[in-house]
Formats: structure tokens, C-alpha cells, sequence
């Protein structure tokens, strides 16, 4: 026995003593020898998010090298360079941001069922279990000084709402049949702000949720603008501290539940009610692109995306945190249009918009008032037809697709040649790309720009995200070479 607990204190030793090497502590006389040799860092190895391709990085003809029809002359040819990334397959499916949906309703949900909990000190109470999970854990270490809980070190001070820690472990329920308490259900189906609305407020009293409940709390950040103030500031002799980081950092709160009704106000003396009651919701629509979706909602998915994957990476894997979700900026999407085709129209090359067996290769409006000549009257699953060089879906057709980048006539005039991104913050009108379900095959070339204003939600626009890649590059160049030096390796080893 005594050996056995001797060993156990032996190996927590050798695990401590290894733990205590590995932060980012300073380099000791003895360790470093007096020599440079740098902080000692965990080795990172890139992650490909689940979903997602690598875009390498490279260099591309941006704009049209093709007849400019409208006449626009707001995509002159210009070579660019974009660093890698990566980006979603698919537009975002309806399933997917469902997971954002629901995400958000049982956070709602949490935060006011725990507000109404704090005032139970019943454990036997069945709202009890709904308080903040950090404060019944110090409730119970106060009770049980013996208790494992790794909340025991607040105090009465840190228990203000933004500290408080929800229980994601507790059950919800949603049938009012399971209700545990009227505390419970007057949270649920309050007149006013509940998370159901009335039956008689509905369609065929129909029960459904309160959209307007569904609020995401996000900051958003404009780096840029904040370097810019700087800049303006220190150029007219002033102290760039007078630029507050708050101001180009804000508290946003947003309803993030798409707008179901695009498919009735887009579309006047149409029936498509079967679309604005089914397309989101019903399982038959799971795996095609959401729609309905603003600027700014796409913008918010991206940051709760990004949240929940660190959220992971810190609590589940121990792991340094990611960079961020995001829209790609203009640049970045015609790069991975392209699929490593230079100068081509269309993503699969072209300039026709069918292959050698007479079928269309994207969803879009063939001919006047014929949308089903592709065999797709709205939308089509967000992988259908063929993929481009990059193994994209739908970069063309289906959806157009929100971009970071504002939409500046001349912006290819002034913008860098390296990463350009335009995105002037008080200009409402967002660049969308790729053309969709309703639009005629110009808006389907790679270089055709066309934009909507950020606050509007459509029936034709979607979107997909991006995620930077760190580390050493990964260039076309690069992985051509790479594969080139493999496949020669291989003969050399055949023969």
C-alpha cells in the first residue's frame, strides 16, 4: 500500500514537473546557458475545420478579362496575390445554421430560467437546478467544504450576469406537458417576450417560436477603422491614446433568425407560400442553402462559429485558441471560384454553361421566365452539380453569396495588390457573388460583381465562411512542386 501511494506521488511529481516546462515562462540562467534560444512553445500543427477545403495561396488575373455587357467598368483586369485559407464546400445549408438557431434559443432560454432560479435556495426545488452553474457549485462547496468543484475560489463580488457561468448539462424541456414548474413555463410562454407566442398569433395556430427572443450577443471589431483614427489623429499632432479601442469595438446584439418571408416580398403575384412555410424548418430543405439571411446575421453566424470552436479547444482539448470565422473578402472568393482556372468565366472554365452531354452545370435562370429548363425551379442541395478545381460547390448559381468587401465602383483602382480588401464601414451596399437560382448567366461569371444592401435579406443570397491558415504558406506553386516531387520519389522507388 505504501508503495503504491509512494509511486503515485512519484508520477504526479514527474507530471508537474513537466507541466511547469511547457508555458511560456521565462528561459533560466541554466537552461539557456546564457545563449538565445527562445520560449518554448508547443509544436502547432494546422487543423482543417470539419466541412471546409484548403484554399493554397497564390496569385490570379482578378476581374474580366471577357466583354464587360453592361458596360459597368467595375472590373478591370488586375493581378493580385491572396494568402491561404480556408473555405467552406458548400454555401451554409439550412441545417447548419440551425445548429446557430437553436444555439441561441436554449442560451435565451438558460439566461432567463437561471435569472428567475437565483431567488431558490431549495436544492429540492425543481427551478434550483436552472441557477448559474458556478453559483450552485459554490453554493455546494460552502455546504460540503470537501467538494471537487473548481468554482469554489469566486466571490460574492464576481457574481455579476457577464461573469456567470450557464449549465449547458441541465435538460430543457419544450413539450408544456414537461413543464417542472410554473416559473418554468411563464418563461416559455409569457405573453409578450416569451419563446413561444401565442396560438392565436399564428398561422392555423400553429405553435412557433418567438423570433424576436432570438438575440445574439456578439463584439464587433473594425481593426482597420481603429489604424485609420490613429493615423488621422497622430497626422494632425494629436496623441494616438485618444483613440479608444471601445469605440472600434462594440457590444452588437442582433435577431439572427433568417427572414422566411423573402420568398412572399421578393416575389409580388407568386404563389410561394409552400417556401416561406417549409424552406427553413422542414427536413426536406436541410441540406439546401439558408436563405433570408442579412450581412449582418452571416457576419454574427461567423463570430458564434468561431466562439464555439474555442469554447471547445479551451475547455475540451487544452488547445490554443483559432483564428476567426469570417466572410471571404472579393478577392478571396474569385480566387477559389476560379478553382485555379486563369482568365476562366465560369468555375468549370467555359464559355458554355453545359458540358458535352447537353446538361446545364449550375442552377441559375436559363431562359425568360423558364427557371425550370435546369430541372431546378428554387434552389438545389448546396452539393449538387460538380465541384471546381478546388473541390467548391456551387460557386456559381444556387445562391449568390455575401462577401466581407463593401461595393466601390473603382475599388480595383485603389486597393492593394496583396490580400485587397475594400470594406468601407458606412457604405451599406455588400458586394454578393456567383449569381443564383433567379439570376441570368451573366451574374454567373467569376468576375461578374453585383451587391445588395447589408441590412436586407433576400430569397436568392447565402453565404460561406473562410478561415485563415497560420503557418508557413501553403502556395499552388508549393503544393504543385510537392506533388510533382512525391510522384517522382514514387517511380525512383519502382525502379
Amino acid at each position: 500500500r505504501y508503495m503504491r501511494k509512494i509511486l503515485v506521488l512519484l508520477l504526479l511529481f514527474v507530471f508537474a514537473l513537466g507541466c511547469g516546462s511547457k508555458g511560456n515562462q521565462a528561459v533560466t540562467g541554466k537552461k539557456s546557458k546564457g545563449e538565445l534560444v527562445g520560449v518554448q512553445a508547443k509544436k502547432y500543427y494546422p487543423e482543417k475545420p470539419f466541412g471546409m477545403v484548403l484554399i493554397p495561396g497564390g496569385s490570379f488575373i482578378m476581374g474580366k478579362s471577357d466583354d464587360d455587357l453592361p458596360s459597368l467598368g467595375d472590373a478591370p483586369t488586375k493581378t493580385v496575390t491572396v494568402k491561404s485559407y480556408y473555405m467552406d464546400e458548400t454555401e451554409i445549408t439550412n441545417a447548419e445554421y440551425r445548429q446557430f438557431v437553436y444555439w441561441v434559443r436554449d442560451s435565451v432560454i438558460r439566461t432567463e430560467l437561471a435569472k428567475i432560479a437565483m431567488d431558490s435556495d431549495d436544492q429540492e426545488d425543481p427551478m434550483w437546478k436552472y441557477r448559474y452553474k458556478n453559483v450552485k457549485e459554490k453554493d455546494q462547496s460552502e455546504e460540503d467544504p470537501a467538494a471537487d468543484t473548481e468554482f469554489n475560489y469566486y466571490t460574492d463580488s464576481d457574481f455579476a450576469v457577464d461573469k456567470n457561468i450557464l449549465d449547458w448539462d441541465v435538460e430543457l424541456f419544450f413539450d408544456p406537458t414537461q413543464y417542472p414548474a410554473e416559473l418554468y413555463a411563464e418563461v416559455m410562454e409569457r405573453e409578450d417576450d416569451g419563446i413561444y407566442i401565442a396560438d392565436s398569433l399564428t398561422w392555423n395556430n400553429k405553435r412557433a417560436l418567438n423570433v424576436k427572443m432570438l438575440k445574439y450577443e456578439f463584439f464587433e471589431k473594425d481593426i482597420q477603422g481603429y489604424y485609420d483614427a490613429i493615423e488621422d489623429v497622430v497626422s494632425e499632432g494629436g496623441d494616438a491614446k485618444d483613440v479608444q479601442v471601445s469605440d472600434y469595438n462594440r457590444r452588437e446584439t442582433i435577431e439572427i433568425y433568417p427572414d422566411t418571408a423573402v420568398w412572399i416580398v421578393d416575389f409580388k403575384y407568386s404563389y410561394n407560400e409552400p417556401m416561406h412555410a417549409h424552406y427553413f424548418t422542414h427536413d426536406a430543405f436541410s441540406n439546401y442553402p439558408v436563405v433570408g439571411i442579412t450581412w449582418e446575421q452571416a457576419n454574427a453566424f461567423c463570430q458564434w462559429r468561431t466562439d464555439t470552436k474555442n469554447a471547445y479547444q479551451k475547455t475540451k482539448k487544452k488547445k490554443s485558441l483559432v483564428p476567426e470565422f469570417r466572410l471571404p473578402t472579393e478577392a478571396e472568393w474569385e480566387y477559389a471560384a476560379r478553382g485555379g482556372l486563369q482568365s476562366a468565366m465560369y468555375p468549370w472554365g467555359g464559355p458554355y454553361t453545359k458540358n458535352d452531354r447537353g446538361c446545364f452545370m449550375a442552377n441559375f435562370k436559363p431562359m425568360r421566365g423558364d427557371y425550370a429548363v435546369d430541372q431546378a425551379l428554387y434552389t438545389v442541395e448546396a452539393d449538387a452539380y460538380d465541384p471546381n478545381g478546388y473541390n467548391l460547390y456551387n460557386m456559381s448559381g444556387n445562391v449568390s453569396e455575401w462577401v466581407a468587401s463593401s461595393y466601390e465602383q473603382d475599388a480595383y483602382e485603389f486597393s492593394s495588390t496583396m490580400n485587397p480588401n475594400v470594406n468601407n464601414k458606412g457604405n451599406k451596399k455588400k458586394i454578393i457573388r456567383g449569381g443564383s437560382w433567379k439570376d441570368v448567366k451573366y451574374f454567373l461569371q467569376v468576375s461578374s460583381r453585383d451587391y445588395e444592401y447589408k441590412d436586407q435579406a433576400r430569397s436568392y443570397i447565402g453565404f460561406r465562411t473562410v478561415h485563415d491558415y497560420l503557418g508557413t504558406d501553403m502556395t499552388a506553386n508549393a503544393m504543385t512542386n510537392a506533388t510533382t516531387k512525391k510522384r517522382n520519389n514514387k517511380r525512383s522507388s519502382i525502379k
